[in-house]
């Protein structure tokens, strides 16, 4: 049996108190209103130097005074013949906005026209700057929301990254694996709190707490007709019962697989081995729809206008490496603690193949999705590409070489396999990289360029990672690290590679 250390177990708090501290900060310093909205936007032009929020202002200010008429006095002076000096010399004035065609053809504007003409123009400017400030308001209070949300999904899609490849074990009747059946298990022990807390913040999505899903906000589907296309699916009730359905029935295979799994080490027979063959092959049916609805519906909907067919297998590539990934660091770090004492060289091996393998898949799937779009240069797609380019250009481009490069320089190598601290170092990178892969997935839809990793984000990570350390371990003091009576635990126990 598996004893969770007291030094493991504080640490663990530790992460969950500073990302408390981190998340409480984050919500505290945003911004409450317009106002306050402008005193960041004016001190960070004040310390030398533009955030995105300052740059988007100020970038649509220059472009404002671009695009806006410019209403100039014209004194009319007369010839000694009474007619006015400006209409003879119209046809050499230069063109260069609306207002100056106006003048072209009635050269001759009274005051009061002149006048009322700037008050138009200087109300259209302040509404649209208004405008703008509201919109940025959204954004900047959108930044902690998106920061746990990002936190939260992506510790939640790890455990079901696990989760499927437990069930994939279960159906292909591995020989190879079962020695590692109660650290899946245990990792999969989060599935439950991951949900409800998900599910938590779906919730407070649908009561406007948050602008993240712009579908949801009425005033915004009022003025958009691609979204009230798309009502009939993206609503409130449709979409949150979707998901209720989606984390039951993922939290009643966990809750099922592992109780025949416990039950079969007291059976006689192979009759719970036997069950858990035949539920997992009908998880693995209901996972693969679930899972790219899901997709869908808590990722890809934050931008409603876009849509990728292939965007379900890309998610499940990202979490999917990266459940693996976690496995293969949770059994490390047993290992190193005197634990799984039948885990050899060849398991190790073996996982470190997958996570080669399947970060190779996230590139293909990665490469076909972005040459098919930005090849075809649709606005309405290439749009999602070109944003994350522009105002996530390190972070774009960095979830590349380490979800890529990295791995396919490192795990390549056979020997590198079976090295504990190059696969510790690979899985951190992995990690790293698909947290990243999920922030560009969703921070540009909900806060646009106003994004910088701060007390929010960090703060986010650090709980949840204290969160799923918890439960995980605890977890595993339930029960027994072998399970004893599965048919193929000799085989697992003597694999070699």
């Amino acid at each position: 049996m598996y004893t969770f250390s007291s030094k493991l177990k504080t640490f663990s708090f530790i992460l969950i108190v500073l990302g408390l501290l981190g998340i409480g900060y984050g919500f505290l310093t945003a911004p409450k209103n317009i106002e306050e909205v402008e005193k960041i936007l004016a001190a960070n032009e004040h310390g030398g130097h533009h955030s995105g929020a300052a740059n988007h202002v100020a970038n649509h200010e220059t472009h404002h005074e671009v695009t806006q008429p410019k209403v100039e006095k014209h004194e009319s002076k007369l010839t000694e013949k009474g007619q006015p000096e400006t209409a003879g010399k119209a046809k050499d004035t230069t063109i260069t906005d609306s207002t100056e065609v106006l003048d072209v053809a009635a050269p001759v504007m009274s005051d009061k026209e002149i006048a009322k003409s700037k008050e138009d123009a200087a109300k259209v400017a302040h509404e649209e700057h208004q405008e703008h400030l509201e919109h940025v308001l959204h954004q900047l209070q959108n930044k902690p929301w998106a920061a746990l949300y990002v936190a939260c999904i992506f510790f939640l899609l790890i455990t079901m990254g696990v989760l499927a490849f437990y069930a994939i074990q279960q159906v292909a009747q591995s020989g190879w694996s079962p020695v590692l059946f109660r650290v899946m298990q245990g990792i999969t022990a989060y599935l439950p709190v991951g949900s409800v807390i998900f599910f938590v913040l779906l919730l407070l999505a649908g009561f406007h707490f948050n602008h993240l899903f712009p579908w949801l906000d009425p005033e915004v589907v009022a003025h958009d007709k691609i979204i009230q296309n798309k009502a009939g699916y993206l609503n409130f009730p449709f979409w949150i019962v979707r998901a209720l359905v989606f984390l039951l029935g993922w939290n009643l295979y966990r809750y099922f697989s592992r109780k025949n799994c416990l039950a079969q080490d007291e059976s006689n027979d192979n009759s719970f081995y036997k069950k858990n063959f035949n539920i997992s092959a009908m998880f693995l049916v209901f996972f693969i729809v679930t899972e790219s609805i899901m997709s869908w519906d808590w990722i890809m909907s934050l931008d409603p206008h876009w849509f990728s067919t292939l965007f379900g297998w890309y998610v499940f590539a990202s979490f999917f490496v990266s459940g693996i990934t976690t496995i293969c660091m949770v059994t490390i770090y047993m290992k190193s603690k005197g634990y799984l004492e039948h885990v050899n060289s060849s398991h190790i091996h073996d996982l470190a193949k997958f996570m080669f393998g399947i970060s190779v898949f996230w590139t293909y799937l990665w490469f076909s999705q972005f040459m098919l779009i930005w090849y075809a240069n649709i606005p309405e797609e290439v749009t999602y590409f070109v944003t994350r380019i522009e105002d996530y250009n390190l972070p774009f481009f960095g979830a590349i070489v380490m979800n890529f490069v990295f791995p396919i320089l490192i795990l390549i190598n056979t020997d590198f396999k079976r090295i504990t601290w190059v696969l510790v170092m690979a899985g951190v990178v992995i990690l790293i990289g698909h947290y990243i892969d999920f922030f560009n997935m969703i921070m540009p839809a909900t806060v646009g360029d106003q994004w910088f990793i701060g007390a929010a984000e960090l703060g986010s990570v650090s709980f949840f990672l204290g969160l799923f350390m918890l439960v995980v371990f605890t977890a595993m003091t339930k029960a027994p690290l072998l399970p004893k009576r599965n048919p193929y635990i000799e085989e697992s126990k003597h694999f070699h590679y």
